[in-house]
C-alpha cells in the first residue's frame, strides 16, 4: 500500500507561469538572503558581479564539464584559466596543478586521497596499515568525512587562547602513521587563520604533508593582504604546504557549485585522480570524485574572475574589511557581548559570559534573522558579505533589543528563584 503522505508522481502538462507561481509561493517563507538576514550560504561582492555570474551560468546551462576534453573544449579552456588564476594568486611554484571541483568537501577529499597515496608509497605500507590525520578541533568536518571513507583516524589538537591551533599539541599527536597535517585559513567557527608558518615548520621537521583548508579565505584573503590588512601568509610561500583547498562559490563570489584544490607537485594530482582500466567502455578517468559536473559553474567562475579582476577583488577586500570593522564596533558597543576571536578575514564569532547567547539567537530567529551558532564556546557566528552592510544598523538594533530582553528574563528568573 502506498504511503498516503508521499507525493504522487506528477501527471504533467503545467506551463511555466503556473510552475513559477507555485515555486515562488513555496519559497515565500525562505530566509531573505538578499536582505542580509542569513549568517551563511550567500556571498556578495557587487551586484554587477552577481549578475555576470548568473548570465554566464545560463550561457552554458547544459554543458557537462566531464566532457570538456572531448566535446566542450571551450569549457576546458576556461577551467584551465581558472586553475591558473588560482595558482598565480596562491604563489604556487612551477609544476603545481589544480582541480576544479563541486565544493570544499570534494576538494578536501581529493587532498586527503593524494596524501594517503603518497604516504603509502613513500613508507611502503599497504591498505591494512592504520593512518591518521592531525588537525585542529576547529578543522572542517569534511576531513572526518574523508577519514570515514578512507578508514583513517582523525586526531584533533586543542586551541590557544586566541582560538588558533596549539602547534605544540599537534606535535604531540604525530607518529610514524601520520599522513597529513591540517591548518585552516580561516577556520569556520571562529574566523581566524591558524599559525600556518608554525605548522609549516612542524610539517617540514616531521616530513608530513601539510594541507591548508582555505575554502573560506582562499580567493579573498590574498587580497586582504594586498590592501594592507595584515592577513597572515597561508599559501604556497610556506614551503611544506603541499595542497590548498579554496572555494570559488564563497569569497570568489562565483555561483555554486564551484571550488578548487591545488597541489604543489603535479604528481600529487595523479595520486588524487580516479582511474579504472577494466571496463567494457575502456579507460575511465576523472580528476574529481564526481563524474558529471556543471560546465555552467566553470564558465560562471571564469566570467566573475575576469569581470572583477585584481582591481575588483581588491575593492571587494577593502569594502569587506570596512564592513567587518563596523560590525565589530557595533557588537562591542552592546553590553555583555564579547568577540571570541578577532576576525582575520570576514567571519565574526561572538558570545557572552553574562547571559545565554542561544536565547538571544532564538529571539533573533523570531525576528526573521538566521543566525549561525558555535558550541565551544557558545556563540553566534556570521560570515559577513556585502549584503550585510545595508542590514547592519537593523541587525545591531535587533541584537541589542534581544540581549536586553534575555537579560531582563534571566534577571526575573533569578529573582523568582530567591523566594
Amino acid at each position: 500500500m502506498a504511503d498516503p503522505q508521499r507525493a504522487r508522481f506528477p501527471e504533467g502538462g503545467r506551463d511555466w507561469p503556473d510552475l513559477q507561481h507555485e515555486m515562488r509561493e513555496r519559497a515565500a517563507g525562505d530566509a531573505d538572503w538578499r536582505g542580509g538576514r542569513t549568517a551563511i550560504f550567500f556571498f556578495l561582492a557587487e551586484q554587477e558581479a552577481y549578475d555576470v555570474g548568473k548570465r554566464a551560468y545560463m550561457e552554458f546551462f547544459s554543458e557537462n564539464a566531464l566532457g570538456a576534453a572531448r566535446a566542450y573544449p571551450g569549457i576546458g579552456q576556461m577551467e584551465r584559466d581558472v586553475l591558473d588564476y588560482g595558482m598565480d594568486l596562491l604563489s604556487a611554484p612551477a609544476g603545481a596543478r589544480g582541480v576544479f571541483t563541486t565544493g570544499g568537501t570534494e576538494s578536501i577529499l581529493l587532498a586527503v586521497k593524494a596524501a594517503r597515496e603518497r604516504h603509502r608509497a613513500r613508507r611502503g605500507v599497504g591498505p591494512g596499515r592504520p593512518l591518521n590525520i592531525v588537525m585542529p578541533v576547529t578543522g572542517h568536518p569534511a576531513f572526518d568525512k574523508a577519514a570515514i571513507l578512507m578508514d583513517v583516524e582523525v586526531r584533533r589538537a586543542p586551541l590557544r587562547a586566541d582560538r588558533r591551533v596549539d602547534v605544540e599539541a599537534m606535535r604531540g599527536l604525530i607518529d610514524a602513521d601520520t599522513m597529513l597535517l591540517v591548518g585552516s585559513a580561516p577556520c569556520f567557527p571562529h574566523g581566524v587563520i591558524d599559525p600556518i608558518s608554525e605548522i609549516d615548520a612542524l610539517a617540514a621537521a616531521a616530513d608530513v604533508w601539510l594541507h591548508v583548508d582555505a575554502c573560506v579565505g582562499g580567493w579573498i584573503a590574498p587580497f586582504f593582504e594586498r590592501v594592507g590588512r595584515g592577513t597572515p601568509v597561508f599559501d604556497f610561500r610556506n614551503t611544506a604546504v603541499r595542497s590548498i583547498s579554496a572555494d570559488l562559490h564563497k569569497f570568489g563570489f562565483a555561483p555554486k557549485p564551484a571550488s578548487t584544490v591545488f597541489f604543489r607537485d603535479g604528481e600529487d594530482l595523479d595520486r588524487s585522480t580516479f582511474r579504472l582500466g577494466y571496463w567494457p567502455s575502456g579507460l575511465y578517468t576523472t580528476a574529481t570524485m564526481s563524474g558529471s559536473r556543471p560546465g555552467a559553474a566553470v564558465a560562471a567562475a571564469w566570467a566573475v574572475l575576469n569581470h572583477l579582476g585584481t582591481a575588483g577583488y581588491e575593492r571587494a577586500a577593502r569594502n569587506l574589511a570596512a564592513v567587518v570593522d563596523r560590525y565589530v564596533e557595533g557588537l562591542e558597543a552592546i553590553p555583555g557581548i564579547e568577540l571570541w576571536a578577532r576576525p582575520d578575514v570576514t567571519i565574526v564569532n561572538f558570545g557572552s559570559r553574562d547571559f545565554d547567547i542561544y536565547a538571544v539567537a532564538e529571539q533573533m530567529k523570531a525576528r526573521r534573522w538566521i543566525p549561525g551558532l558555535t558550541s565551544e564556546p557558545k556563540g553566534m557566528h556570521t560570515m559577513l558579505s556585502m549584503q550585510h552592510e545595508p542590514a547592519r544598523e537593523t541587525y545591531l538594533n535587533d541584537l541589542r533589543a534581544c540581549v536586553e530582553a534575555v537579560r531582563a528574563s534571566e534577571a526575573t528568573s533569578n529573582l523568582t528563584a530567591t523566594y
